[in-house]
């Protein structure tokens, strides 16, 4: 996907994945955005948070749809975790980007266990 154009502001999709993942990172029980097998060399170097795992489209009402992929913390209630994210996520692109979320779709890939 090329730019997102909004009121005379556009935005590179990266710039809207980043705010969502670094969102969705913060929300308590949440283990890791997209898959931490998928790259563990970028997650030992402590790289920029990966975008891996968050699509992000514009629907014909100039809002936005996005969809997360996550690894949740055992012990912590699956419904009231996709919740959190749902809520994070809106609230970060309102205030940063200044769009409505239509749709956050949370998919929960795995659930990590304490080593």
């Amino acid at each position: 996907m090329s730019e997102l154009n909004f009121d005379g502001m556009a935005v590179a999709p990266g710039v809207v994945e980043t705010i969502v993942s670094l969102a969705t990172q913060e929300v308590e029980g949440v283990a890791a955005v997209g898959s931490a097998t998928a790259n563990p060399i970028r997650s030992v170097l402590g790289a920029k948070p990966s975008t891996q795992g968050v699509e992000v489209s514009v629907d014909e009402d100039s809002k936005l749809n996005i969809s997360v992929r996550v690894e949740v913390l055992y012990g912590y209630a699956l419904p009231t975790v996709a919740a959190n994210i749902r809520k994070a996520i809106a609230d970060a692109v309102k205030s940063q980007v200044g769009v409505s979320v239509n749709v956050v779709d949370v998919y929960i890939d795995a659930i990590q266990f304490a080593r």
